[in-house]
């Protein structure tokens, strides 16, 4: 496989982007600090005291306590006047935002990626290379990566919360995620449509001959059960990843319709809300493949369109509903900022009092939390994208809607691959004993890495790419769909 070319110099070109560019063009802080998104500004503890009608040199009352003198905190009337600044979030803002570096790598990796996938993918459409490693994998896989991670550390901050509830919040998710998967595991191929069994079959067979021409006898890689168990608790990890996210989304969006009167932005925001619904109806097959592909016009079923054309219309229907989903991003964001004076404007309708300290930390706190939030809305954004770029690329898919029937394979297998057979080689001589030995490594290595291209081909990924993204649209739309009831009706009541 070469890999020396084209997609080499892609790659290290992004890298010195990456390195040199995006510190001081940075897309993540673009997202942030264009001057659209506004925060509120706690107030001074000498403003509080001038609308509480304390004077500036007054001493505050000590208590003995123990043989010890405290201070008394300050307080002020909750229904105090207090009315809020506002400021655009500048660069030198986001210096004290929790999260700030996890998110900027984040997005500015994933544009980076992206762009790489871009450019890979128009030079397999012009060059159609054959033989060669497509790069632009192993970016989808390390964007992949990084989002898992970030979902992991975020979710890591709410088990070290002494209060708990957020603790026994995610562990009762994942295992009702868990359930769920098994759940729908066990459904056949013709309610959804995966793919996961004819992969599996196909795996398991091509392994098995693998192996046996390795000359090693077995039964097989793994059983049908323990794959669908370790898919299951895949499943279960991906839900409680994705609980508060859902539960986060839920209350910006119903604030964010608050938020704007405009009847087009909040049919897009509804849009954006059922999206993931939308995605995972697009492979329950009753509802929507078979009724698009053979619609039944005057009791006759007329076929509308080939299964390729579909696959591709799904991948370009998650790609616009992700698309979607960014550029609605700064409703949201600032729907969540928002919460700082709905939080002052609910204090004022209580009785009693609380001391500045509190007062403060409730109004900074929404700020300081602003890139916690933003990872929260835009990690399962780049998951949801970059599972989908694999299903196209591993799983032999294709972007046009019509493609035509001499593709390039991706996955080409020779003949001597599957066979196992090397190609004959004329009668060593001393002078070229270590040549001879080279390329008997050379040529041993490649019939092991043909054999793994067949073990591991277009139908396995096809099936394991489509159920994640299924799966990842689902435990979105779950969650969101849950906090929608929990902010709308339990918090209400």
């Amino acid at each position: 496989m070469g890999v020396i070319g084209v997609q080499l110099v892609v790659t290290m070109v992004m890298a010195s982007v990456i390195q040199k560019i995006i510190p001081h063009y940075s897309f993540a802080r673009w997202l942030l600090c264009s001057g659209s998104l506004q925060w509120y500004q706690h107030p001074t503890e000498d403003e509080l005291r001038s609308l509480a009608g304390k004077q500036k040199g007054q001493k505050k009352k000590d208590r003995k306590h123990n043989g010890h003198i405290e201070n008394k905190p300050l307080t002020v009337p909750k229904d105090i006047d207090l009315q809020l600044e506002t400021k655009y979030i500048a660069e030198v803002d986001t210096l004290a935002l929790h999260y700030f570096p996890e998110f900027q790598w984040l997005v500015d990796f994933t544009v980076a990626a992206t762009v790489v996938y871009l450019i890979t993918e128009l030079y397999y459409s012009v060059a159609q290379p054959s033989g060669e490693m497509n790069i632009s994998v192993v970016w989808c896989l390390l964007v992949i990566a990084f989002v898992l991670k970030t979902l992991f550390s975020l979710t890591a901050h709410y088990f070290k919360l002494e209060e708990g509830g957020e603790r026994s919040l995610c562990i009762t998710f994942a295992f009702f995620f868990f359930v769920k998967a098994m759940a729908i595991l066990i459904v056949t191929e013709n309610y959804l449509e995966f793919g996961l069994e004819t992969g599996f079959a196909n795996f398991s067979g091509s392994a098995l001959q693998f192996l046996e021409h390795q000359g090693l006898d077995s039964q097989g890689p793994i059983s049908k059960l323990t794959f669908k168990l370790i898919l299951a608790l895949l499943c279960s990890l991906i839900g409680a990843f994705l609980t508060f996210p859902g539960l986060r989304l839920a209350q910006m969006h119903l604030d964010a319709l608050n938020l704007t009167t405009a009847k087009f932005t909040q049919t897009l925001l509804h849009i954006n809300f059922l999206s993931p619904l939308i995605m995972v109806l697009l492979w329950v097959k009753p509802i929507t493949k078979d009724y698009l592909m053979n619609p039944t016009l005057e009791k006759e079923n007329v076929p509308l369109m080939t299964e390729d054309t579909y696959d591709t219309l799904r991948l370009w229907a998650i790609i616009l509903m992700c698309v979607l989903r960014l550029a609605l991003m700064r409703h949201h964001m600032q729907a969540y900022l928002n919460l700082a004076q709905k939080g002052v404007d609910q204090m004022k309708r209580e009785a009693g009092r609380i001391s500045t300290v509190d007062l403060q930390k409730m109004v900074a706190r929404v700020f300081y939390y602003l890139c916690v939030i933003a990872l929260q809305y835009v990690a399962p954004l780049v998951m949801l994208l970059h599972t989908t770029l694999l299903l196209k690329t591993l799983g032999g898919h294709s972007w046009w809607v019509y493609p035509e029937e001499d593709l390039p394979c991706l996955y080409e297998v020779h003949s001597d691959y599957v066979t196992g057979a090397a190609p004959m080689a004329a009668a060593p001589t001393p002078a070229s004993l270590v040549e001879t030995g080279a390329r008997a490594s050379v040529a041993q290595l490649s019939v092991a890495l043909g054999g793994l291209r067949t073990v591991f081909s277009p139908l396995l990924f096809r099936g394991l790419f489509s159920f994640f993204t299924w799966w990842i649209a689902a435990c979105l739309f779950s969650t969101s769909l849950f906090g929608l009831f929990y902010h709308q009706y339990l918090m209400a009541a």
